[in-house]
């Protein structure tokens, strides 16, 4: 089978390998679509850890193709959306329900061999088993619309909040439906880029915003005066997250999502959080929320397909991370199967 391998920073390559046979509480899956996630590419920054040697990419659906001999529920054949992250079940964290928060979490893409590859072996507890009535690119974004689904937990909103997001990217632009379903009023996007904004606002967004244009605290005041009740950062850029601590109400939620580079910083005024009781959380990955995304998936109540805008095949892997990375795509899907 072909695999496109991590190397270490600034390197991935494809490479031939055997194809892996399942151990006995294992499954092994045909890949059938891997999205391309921002981690993907801070990895390869090297931003991110990740062992060298693994074949990336932790977002993936695909067929159920060989089971374990221990395996029962799964069965050849199976289309099955895959949860990366794998926890200890025995850290402290984990014995507290904090499994994300795993002192030893591993996770398929990242520190084992995940999606892009034309098979992964991986645990049967990671595979979801997917209803009829939607493509393997569509189930591919199971995984990011679970963690989105955290970090709207966390947000705490409720119907009639009025919420801003900053970001139109596929993360940006499923937290925008997200906040619908959970019956936000107000919906605000900021996106410097056009056809992201526009996108939002065929999804859901009652306004959309250029940040580079147009003030966005003046923007959200102007049709919410008050300030946000919830406000998500999508965007991992430190400036932004600073950005997001102007524009919640008094008693407002602030999440930041988006992930900064390792050491950045930025000013925080505590007097100001204290004064406004400000709530300011980071959502990481997906506890418990997977299942509720492959629902709300195929009951159409969030759409996966408008936000598809390129694929590629294993051997342009390393293109798909520079279209990524130069901001081209919404979201840039790896096909195994196709050459």
């Amino acid at each position: 089978m072909r695999a496109a391998v991590y190397r270490g920073p600034g390197q991935i390559g494809l490479e031939s390998r055997d194809v892996p046979r399942p151990g006995p509480t294992d499954v092994l899956v045909q890949v059938k679509a891997c999205g391309l996630c921002g981690t993907d590419v801070h990895i390869l920054e090297g931003q991110y850890p990740a062992t060298p040697g693994i074949a990336l990419g932790h977002e993936y659906a695909g067929v159920v193709v060989e089971v374990g001999a221990e395996v029962t529920g799964l069965t050849p054949g199976d289309a099955v959306a895959v949860d990366p992250n794998i926890s200890c079940g025995a850290c402290p964290a984990c014995r507290r329900g904090d499994v994300h928060l795993c002192e030893h979490l591993q996770a398929l893409g990242v520190t084992r061999d995940g999606g892009f590859a034309e098979m992964c072996r991986l645990p049967a507890a990671q595979a979801h088993r997917l209803p009829a009535g939607l493509g393997f690119e569509e189930w591919a974004l199971v995984e990011p619309l679970s963690c989105c689904l955290h970090g709207l937990d966390l947000a705490g909103t409720r119907t009639g909040d009025r919420v801003a997001i900053l970001g139109a990217g596929p993360i940006g632009l499923l937290m925008v439906q997200l906040a619908r379903a959970a019956g936000a009023a107000f919906v605000l996007v900021a996106d410097p880029v056009a056809a992201k904004r526009e996108l939002a606002l065929t999804l859901g967004a009652d306004e959309a915003v250029d940040p580079t244009l147009r003030d966005v605290f003046q923007a959200f005041h102007q049709r919410a005066p008050g300030g946000a009740d919830a406000v998500l950062e999508c965007v991992g850029v430190p400036a932004v997250a600073a950005q997001a601590l102007e524009l919640p109400r008094r008693g407002g939620t602030v999440v930041w999502f988006g992930v900064s580079p390792p050491g950045a910083t930025i000013p925080v005024e505590p007097y100001a959080v204290y004064r406004r009781e400000l709530t300011i959380r980071a959502a990481f990955v997906n506890p418990h929320t997977f299942g509720r995304a492959v629902a709300l998936l195929a009951q159409g109540r969030v759409q996966a397909a408008p936000l598809i805008s390129h694929r590629f095949d294993l051997a342009g892997v390393a293109e798909a991370i520079a279209t990524v990375k130069a901001g081209r795509a919404i979201k840039a899907l790896v096909l195994p199967q196709e050459s």
